[in-house]
């Protein structure tokens, strides 16, 4: 061992950090990998403890280890929280007709194929949800309430399911009386039925810049249009930008997501969810509000509905439980407000009834199987996913990219330099047995065209890792044209 006092002292410390700089660099210690203690770094590189301890303070101050108290230090991610947020979208404000049949058929199959890596569809991992139990309550049902589970449950729908949805209800900030609820074949056709119950074709219906393409393919077989309103990554739609499209063009209903936007993971404020209820009310429009990430949020307390703001009953709160407990259940639900007579009709000339026994195996558990136990557990695996997700791609996308910080959710929104085309990014990810989603699927003019969202709804595994590393190859690649 070469003592402190020897004339290379000086640099004694440098030399043991360089070294593990290069391991750090060639891939050998990876982000997250714990790295050997001060004294097994003495051992190791034949110093002292002292030399050993300036060496890790260096590698800490220049970001590339931290520590973590009573664990040790690790090899640091390169933080997320260094990289840019999106900018304020910025769309044209005109209506248009949606042409998204195509493009999300196609989405849908190759995201589809057998072994792909599924950082495309924002569905959660089945590892993640109460399926054995689920389904046995659907069997203990089917066997003791054989009439019950056979016969049609016409709207307002499964009595027992109303009663729990009221019941968590209160946690929204606007509790919902039972016969205020109707079930339906998830949030999907939740959606259809209050924009059916409010517009007509050719009307217009305002939505998010990005927004979900689950609803711009509703509005397209409905035969609406769509007028794309700016939204803020963190903050959600823009509301100086929606009053002025009010003024522009005659809108039926505003249909938004305020609760960790789809694709963007946005919170929309408790003063912007009342200056949004209040700006609508004095015009007579509805806004149907998908809350299917409510659940999902990584801080301590639920974000409160619109719905909690309204007091005309225009605002048509829809719901599922694909995101959180089954997506196969199909079970969703809505509040449609002063609407209720009209979606209740509707559901009952749409698809008569939503099937009865997975909608008594979702009371059932709601009731007894421990739900907010599995939503502490199942939020905070989401946010370590989200989190885990981040810092794989701030540590292999090139530079100049742009990240969402959602605050609850499981997707990511990825604004790439403008030399990427993320349609071609797709088929090139497709070949390499990843998916991902391209941002013209979120666009009714099939804009952001150099930005991704991806999914971080199935746990983290050196898959995944590698997925994101071909990615962030593949961007490079692109970039560099």
């Amino acid at each position: 061992m070469i003592h402190d006092d020897s004339p290379a002292a000086g640099l004694l410390y440098e030399k043991v950090a360089g070294k593990i700089t290069k391991l750090i660099r060639d891939g050998v210690l990876r982000p997250g990998d714990r790295i050997p203690s001060v004294r097994r770094a003495s051992r190791q590189h034949r110093v002292s403890v002292t030399t050993a301890v300036q060496a890790y303070l260096a590698l800490e101050n220049r970001g590339l280890i931290e520590a973590r108290p009573k664990s040790g230090f690790y090899v640091r991610f390169r933080r997320s929280e260094d990289i840019a947020e999106p900018r304020l979208s910025k769309p044209a404000v005109r209506a248009a007709a949606v042409g998204m049949v195509d493009l999300v058929t196609r989405f849908f199959e190759s995201a589809a194929r057998p072994g792909i890596v599924p950082l495309g569809a924002a569905l959660p991992g089945e590892e993640l949800l109460p399926t054995v139990k689920l389904n046995r309550l659907l069997a203990s049902i089917s066997r003791t309430s054989a009439g019950r589970s056979a016969s049609y449950d016409i709207p307002p729908g499964c009595a027992p399911l109303r009663r729990e949805i009221a019941r968590r209800s209160l946690d929204f900030g606007s509790p919902l009386g039972v016969d205020e609820i109707v079930t339906t074949c998830g949030a999907t056709e939740a959606l259809v039925l209050c924009l059916r119950a409010v517009a007509q074709p050719g009307d217009i219906i305002a939505v998010e810049s990005p927004t979900y393409y689950g609803f711009l393919k509703t509005i397209e077989g409905l035969g609406l249009k769509a007028v794309e309103i700016s939204t803020h990554p963190r903050d959600g739609m823009d509301l100086d930008a929606l009053a002025a499209a009010l003024r522009r063009h005659k809108i039926a209903a505003v249909l938004a997501m305020p609760s960790f936007n789809n694709p963007l993971g946005s919170l929309m404020p408790d003063e912007n969810r009342r200056r949004l209820v209040e700006l609508l009310a004095k015009k007579e429009i509805p806004l149907i509000e998908d809350d299917v990430y409510g659940d999902l949020h990584f801080e301590p307390v639920r974000p409160r509905v619109a719905r909690a703001f309204d007091r005309h009953g225009l605002v048509m709160l829809c719901g599922s439980f694909s995101k959180t407990l089954a997506p196969g259940y199909r079970v969703g639900w809505c509040a449609p407000g002063r609407f209720l007579e009209r979606v209740k009709t509707l559901k009952f000339t749409n698809t008569i009834a939503t099937a009865t026994l997975p909608q008594l195996a979702i009371a059932e558990f709601l009731k007894n199987g421990g739900y907010d136990h599995h939503l502490r557990t199942l939020r905070r695996t989401y946010a370590e996913q989200v989190q885990r997700v981040s810092e794989a791609v701030a540590e292999s996308f090139p530079p100049g990219i742009a990240l969402s910080r959602p605050r609850g959710g499981f997707v990511l929104w990825i604004e790439l330099p403008r030399a990427v085309d993320t349609l071609a990014l797709h088929e090139q990810a497709l070949r390499e047995n990843i998916s991902i989603a391209p941002g013209p699927l979120f666009s009714a003019k099939q804009q952001f065209r150099n930005c991704i969202r991806l999914s971080c709804g199935h746990p983290w595994s050196s898959r995944h890792e590698r997925a994101i590393s071909v990615l962030g190859y593949l961007v490079k690649k692109a970039a560099a044209r």
